[in-house]
């Protein structure tokens, strides 16, 4: 996933990406509201933001996110621990409310959680025609005479396939996947052509739709 994270604490914010970015994924990290509002864009799949900012309130923003019908998850970090505090975060559109100090295991499983609501497969594991895949597990498996094999993928390859999972039945362009698994965004390189070509030959040939002219599109099933 790419990930926008907004922390003030330079310590926290600085483990918290190192710590998401070892898991595989791309993390943009801002420590001002200012900063995330011009960061974020159609990219990240899922924002961590912290309630108390130097320059506003991270819950103020996420109102105006909801408001303007982004749906996408989020997932609220902050040190206010009280009830009507946590039903205040929910109520304004948070996924989920996580309460400082936390481990980073917890908030990624949190994360995970609410990506997975997200997408519509509560489970994380979606089928596309013969393929099954687990979007907790990270993990991938071609059914073959009814037998489940276990494709093994490169991070690059997991990284992409995820993003089109997470997007079905949508069209994404060459730049924002590019961006998606760490690239530039300038869709001047055949990298995402070679990563497409790759699980194509291990998934089979009919998992990705080329759309001319657009990008690609998968299905997914379940």
């Amino acid at each position: 996933m790419q990930l926008l994270l907004l922390e003030d604490d330079p310590i926290l914010g600085e483990g918290l990406r190192d710590f998401l970015r070892a898991e595989g994924h791309t993390v943009d990290w801002a420590q001002r509201l200012l900063d995330a509002r011009c960061m974020v864009s159609a990219h990240h799949d899922a924002l961590l933001v912290d309630w108390q900012l130097p320059d506003g309130s991270g819950l103020d923003w996420v109102r105006s996110l909801r408001r303007q019908q982004d749906n996408r998850p989020i997932l609220m970090l902050t040190a206010r621990d009280l009830l009507k505090d946590r039903i205040t975060g929910l109520e304004s559109g948070a996924d989920d409310y996580l309460v400082k100090p936390f481990e980073p295991e917890e908030m990624l499983a949190r994360l995970h959680a609410v990506q997975r609501r997200a997408a519509g497969a509560p489970s994380g594991r979606k089928r596309v025609g013969d393929i099954d895949i687990d979007l907790q597990a990270r993990s991938a498996w071609l059914r073959q005479n009814d037998r489940p094999l276990r494709v093994e993928l490169t991070a690059r390859e997991w990284q992409l396939l995820e993003a089109l999972v997470n997007r079905s039945g949508r069209i994404v362009d060459k730049a924002t996947l590019e961006a998606l698994v760490g690239g530039d965004g300038h869709a001047q390189s055949n990298v995402i052509e070679v990563h497409i070509a790759n699980l194509r030959r291990k998934l089979g040939r009919n998992l990705i739709e080329t759309v001319r002219g657009l990008g690609y599109r998968i299905p997914v099933e379940g």
